[in-house]
């Protein structure tokens, strides 16, 4: 599975919140459980644990996962680095982090990036922003899959808002940001050739 931006989060949220009515009011016409974050089960979710939900609906955020609005970086130098993985021993990791450039320029989206504090043990940061402390770029398994997330919406319009135009990908032919959504579209092709003994 991949996912970015809000995909990310919500779904480990909606997941821990399976069988919890953390809905207020406005949205499904009853009140929330009491002490519903209490009852949160991290087990369920692939990636993020010990998050807490944001209960202020007119935050535009749904939970300390997200470093959206805690980030200290301009524009000009929003970037993250890509981790080096050995071909040999992590094939999937270097699949999923191939590109012509370790340096990889941010942008932002309803879900920017991750807290490096609420990411599970068992998931690997494949990019992050040093500066910032954030992951933008993670891996792991659950079950007999894997999935990849990846923080931001649209690597070419830094802040693309609601209404703005699509990105026409044409003029980006070696976006670095759109390699690594290419990565995880053609990773399920590859294949383990079969070893001579």
């Amino acid at each position: 599975m991949f996912a970015m931006c809000s995909a990310t989060d919500s779904f480990d949220i909606a997941l821990a919140a399976d069988g919890i009515d953390i809905c207020e009011t406005m949205f499904d016409g009853d009140p929330s459980e009491p002490n519903y974050q209490s009852k949160i089960d991290f087990n369920k979710t692939f990636a993020f644990k010990d998050f807490e939900l944001i209960r202020n609906p007119v935050v535009y955020e749904f939970s300390s996962i997200d470093m959206t609005r805690k980030r200290k970086i301009n524009k000009e130098t929003d970037y993250f680095s890509l981790k080096e993985f050995s071909a040999k021993w992590d094939q999937v990791p270097t699949m999923l982090t191939q590109n012509h450039t370790q340096l990889v320029k941010g942008f932002m989206g309803q879900t920017t990036s991750f807290a490096k504090n609420t990411i599970k043990s068992t998931v690997m940061i494949l990019g992050d922003s040093k500066i910032n402390g954030e992951a933008r770029y993670i891996h792991g398994t659950k079950g007999k899959g894997m999935f990849t997330f990846y923080g931001g919406h649209d690597p070419e319009d830094y802040q693309h808002r609601v209404g703005d135009p699509k990105t026409e990908l044409d003029l980006h032919p070696t976006s670095p940001g759109y390699r690594l959504i290419l990565n995880n579209v053609l990773f399920p092709a590859a294949k383990k050739k079969k070893q001579k003994t």
